[in-house]
């Protein structure tokens, strides 16, 4: 058994893992031993530190070590049960209290040693600990306290406790099947401890030394096993020959433009041309296009497809939401469908007929674009002759999204954008397999959207101000909080804010609710009817960060705006300003701190994205720019891109230096690091050594 195998093996083959269990990790998005061992923890609390208890201030968290001498249990009131456990720390006797937890007192007889954690309370003479959390002295490892200990992430069904026993079960189970994988070389320049000792290390590390060691490696690999795949895509796909060519003078191009209402920038023109050039190279084009909310991304992509189309072939859109994917359908449509040009759209909540119908389509050419979700990477969506992918919102996707999405034809170009611009610098290490153009500056006629940080106390001036608005035939935003906890409480919160808002201070005006938990019809239902003008005020989760055009909306309010990143809180303020009036985008936080205050006032007085994320790189914390999870695949677990640039690019210099040596990875040294990337990302498709 090989050490890839982590990432085969599902959860339910650890020991004492039953089906519930299994479910419950799977809602956490661990599936595999693997994803289990990369769980890492978000925190750690020291626990190592041993004193009486007397020593320990009243009140304050204290970690207690004794011998157990006795015990009793209480019941003060119906449904109140109190174990008090009597254990003596070798200079007094200390009551170790739990709450509704009677089976305590059969686990731990008298003569047992052990550990407890909790609050100290001295009750007259009695000095109590309110039990978190506790270790048995048995002869085993300690886990829970007597040492830094993990918290993890958890879901409802699951402690930590639980979470940290099944870690520490599949670390013994499993331990003997993990290989390194990082060339040797790599390992001795960096002084990169082996991977089994850093998985034991960053879970249950014997210092603060050791934790630091172990993320250190841990970083660097994710680093490098992403800026690997970047460096193979980008080697290949110089590497071959495209099958198309397209002509060098293109009628529909210009029709296109003499049909738009509006002349394009010269931002969007040297974009345009820019991408134009690499179209006519003999090897696929692999593009980022990256502008502010509203630049003009769109107009320059339909001109790029329009120029697949010209030639005989056929353009996909992916795009990450259906909301984003509906919008590019319904505008792409109005110019294409002019012009003789066939277009579609495809998700994955279609009806079987209508699919069945829409694939055989797209299969005999008949369908010249297909615009859709990852919905067109699905096995079954067969394309004539491919000649174009596009991908917007590329964060969302991973690299082998956009693999997939390639092996739709045959060596089709990519162009792929983002309204959520870096620095150019970050931006060539981050996107390393990508050529970079960049479009500055917004069309004529596109206001700045006026932004206001407001307390809560100051909502009723914000909805009076909403109101004022809808009385004059414009509509507005508002975006609920996110909350941290699920999914699930978010969409609470969206649904007690509509009903709050539509018989309180909005009232008279018409109030509707979207959330991404919607069936696809009904949100399309709603987007329309909003698009329409039957929907004042459309009260949402961030499902409308992207992909919503509504010119006529000139409000957006987001409430407890300093629970989202500054790039999520730019893409929100870019729903609105995109007509031609006056707009304005509120804040509302109660937050306090330094970090929280700078951040919404760098959203006040800055509206250009690209100087927005040159802010961003100075005030941010990890994960703004970049989530981790890219549309079910987990790109860093640990690294952040931003806070480790220096991390990056070392990782960036040796991963082009291994492939531009060994394209393939597969000499001696490095074949482990190409079946770890294989087995961690499935289906990534350049690298096929079992």
């Amino acid at each position: 058994m090989s050490g890839g195998d982590i990432w085969d093996k599902d959860v339910q083959y650890l020991k004492n893992v039953g089906p519930k269990r299994v479910g419950l990790l799977r809602k956490m998005g661990v599936s595999t031993i693997g994803d289990l061992l990369y769980y890492f923890p978000r925190d750690y609390d020291d626990r190592s530190r041993l004193m009486p208890a007397r020593a320990y201030q009243n009140g304050r968290q204290a970690t207690v070590r004794g011998v157990v001498t006795g015990g009793e249990e209480k019941r003060p009131r119906k449904g109140l049960t109190v174990t008090r456990i009597f254990i003596h720390d070798g200079t007094d006797r200390v009551v170790a209290v739990w709450y509704n937890q009677p089976f305590i007192r059969n686990r731990i007889p008298v003569g047992t040693g052990l550990l407890v954690t909790g609050k100290i309370h001295l009750f007259h003479t009695e000095l109590q600990v309110q039990v978190a959390d506790y270790e048995v002295e048995d002869g085993g490892d300690m886990i829970n306290t007597g040492r830094i200990v993990p918290i993890y992430p958890l879901t409802e069904g699951l402690s930590q406790r639980l979470v940290r026993s099944m870690i520490k079960t599949a670390l013994d189970q499993w331990g003997d099947y993990m290989r390194e994988f990082i060339p040797p070389d790599i390992t001795v320049r960096y002084v990169l401890p082996e991977l089994r000792t850093t998985l034991n290390r960053v879970h249950f590390p014997g210092s603060r030394e050791e934790l630091g060691m172990a993320r250190r490696r841990l970083i660097f690999e994710e680093l490098l096993i992403h800026q690997v795949m970047v460096a193979v895509v980008r080697k290949i796909c110089r590497q071959k020959q495209k099958k198309h060519s397209y002509p060098s003078v293109d009628h529909l191009e210009r029709e296109f433009m003499a049909r738009l209402p509006f002349t394009i920038t010269p931002g969007q023109g040297q974009a345009w041309e820019e991408i134009k050039k690499d179209m006519q190279y003999p090897y696929p084009m692999n593009r980022l296009l990256q502008g502010d909310v509203g630049a003009g991304k769109t107009v320059v992509c339909a001109l790029a497809m329009i120029r697949a189309v010209s030639g005989g072939f056929q353009a996909a859109l992916m795009a990450p939401t259906e909301i984003l994917a509906g919008q590019h359908y319904i505008n792409i449509k109005e110019y294409f469908n002019q012009m003789g040009i066939s277009v579609a759209l495809i998700t994955g909540g279609m009806k079987k007929k209508q699919r069945e119908n829409l694939l055989a389509a797209i299969k005999t050419g008949e369908i010249q674009v297909v615009v859709g979700t990852h919905a067109v990477i699905q096995g079954d969506v067969q394309f004539k002759n491919l000649a174009l992918a596009v991908i917007d919102e590329q964060h969302r996707f991973g690299v082998r999204q956009r693999a997939l999405l390639r092996q739709k034809g045959q060596s089709p170009d990519v162009l792929v954008m983002t309204a959520t611009p870096i620095p150019r610098t970050l931006a060539m290490t981050v996107y390393g397999d990508l050529d970079i153009s960049s479009i500055r500056g917004l069309p004529p006629g596109r206001k700045p959207t006026e932004t206001y940080v407001c307390v809560r106390s100051q909502a009723g001036y914000v909805y009076s101000a909403i109101k004022k608005e809808v009385s004059r035939g414009r509509q507005a935003y508002i975006v609920c909080p996110l909350v941290e906890e699920s999914e699930k409480t978010d969409l609470q919160a969206a649904v007690e804010l509509k009903e709050l808002l539509a018989g309180g201070a909005l009232d008279g005006c018409r109030v509707d609710l979207l959330h991404g938990r919607m069936r696809a019809e009904d949100k399309e239902d709603i987007m329309s009817r909003f698009r329409c003008g039957l929907v004042d005020v459309l009260v949402s989760t961030t499902v409308i960060e992207v992909g919503v055009d509504v010119p006529n909306a000139t409000v957006m309010t987001v409430v407890d705006a300093h629970r989202f990143g500054l790039a999520q809180l730019h893409q929100l303020r870019g729903r609105v300003g995109r007509g031609g009036y006056s707009s304005r985008c509120y804040l509302i936080s109660d937050a306090r701190g330094d970090q929280a205050a700078a951040r919404l006032e760098a959203m006040r007085t800055i509206s250009d994205g690209f100087v927005l994320s040159e802010k961003d790189l100075d005030l941010r914390g990890p994960g703004e720019l970049f989530g981790t999870r890219q549309s079910g695949e987990i790109l860093y677990r640990i690294a952040d891109p931003v806070r480790d640039i220096r991390a990056l690019e070392v990782a960036a210099r040796e991963a082009r230096r291994l492939v531009e040596r060994d394209p393939g990875l597969r000499s001696s040294e490095n074949r482990a690091l190409a079946r770890e990337i294989n087995n961690r990302y499935k289906g990534f498709g350049f690298l096929a050594i079992g």
